[in-house]
């Protein structure tokens, strides 16, 4: 798993937050008394599953030391927990995810032990955006030249359709156990941090095991050609960065 960094993981909170909410949105759990939130980073939105049920004991998950480092300082009432998600086995009423799954290349797999952990509510949500050009542009660049021996084994982000979540669900545990629902949305980020922006956003999530793979030189010499050819797919308008980004939902209830 890459170094993260959570200063530079936040400069898009807002267009990170908003798949968060909108996951949020859709889990009709009442007053559960446990709640999980696998892959919570800074714990930034982890306080949104706080304020939405005051009256449940709220424990985020990450296996960044400094995203659990951060999370702690600044929000020491929750509870948070250092731990590969692979490895976490604490059940709860409502198990919750936003944009952590696509680390896990195996998560397909994993979801049925997943799901077996969560007693009333499974929610999750991964970036589905791999045909787009931020992804292909970088994937690309890293596999050829100079580059390619040092980031063939860097982590690569995987994630599926809505239909291959409802299907492993279904098959795991029956259609009596869960009412699935799953669907994707793809949103309009509008980017104003400069021509670079998309960039930006990408070397704070998925670019990072890359650019933690090359050497400095070859770092700086990748750098210089991908940014162009990011700007090129993604040009400024009107002093904003249009990027389209698709997104898979899943929310799942015990009947």
């Amino acid at each position: 798993m890459p170094t993260w960094d959570p200063q530079h993981y936040l400069t898009y909170a807002g267009e990170r937050g908003r798949p968060f909410v909108d996951l949020l949105a859709q889990v009709g759990a009442d007053a559960p008394s446990t709640v999980v939130d696998l892959g919570c980073g800074p714990g930034n939105m982890t306080r949104l599953l706080a304020d939405r049920w005051p009256g449940a004991t709220v424990t985020g998950v990450d296996s960044s030391t400094h995203m659990i480092e951060r999370a702690r300082a600044e929000q020491p009432d929750l509870t948070w927990v250092e731990s590969d998600l692979r490895d976490w086995h604490g059940p709860a009423d409502v198990v919750f995810s936003n944009a952590a799954f696509q680390w896990l290349p195996e998560h397909l797999e994993l979801l049925p032990s997943i799901a077996a952990l969560a007693r009333e509510w499974l929610a999750f949500q991964v970036p589905g955006n791999q045909a787009a050009p931020s992804y292909t542009l970088p994937a690309e660049l890293a596999a050829s030249g100079p580059y390619a021996e040092h980031t063939a084994s860097a982590e690569q982000l995987v994630s599926h359709d809505p239909v291959d979540y409802f299907q492993v669900l279904q098959d795991a545990s029956g259609i009596d156990t869960w009412a699935v629902d799953a669907w994707e949305t793809t949103y309009l980020h509008l980017l104003r941090g400069g021509e670079d922006a998309v960039f930006d956003w990408f070397s704070g999530t998925g670019l990072r095991p890359v650019l933690q793979a090359l050497p400095g030189d070859l770092r700086e010499q990748y750098v210089a050609e991908l940014k162009p050819q990011l700007r090129a797919a993604y040009p400024v308008v009107n002093g904003v960065v249009p990027m389209p980004f698709r997104r898979v939902f899943v929310v799942a209830r015990r009947r």
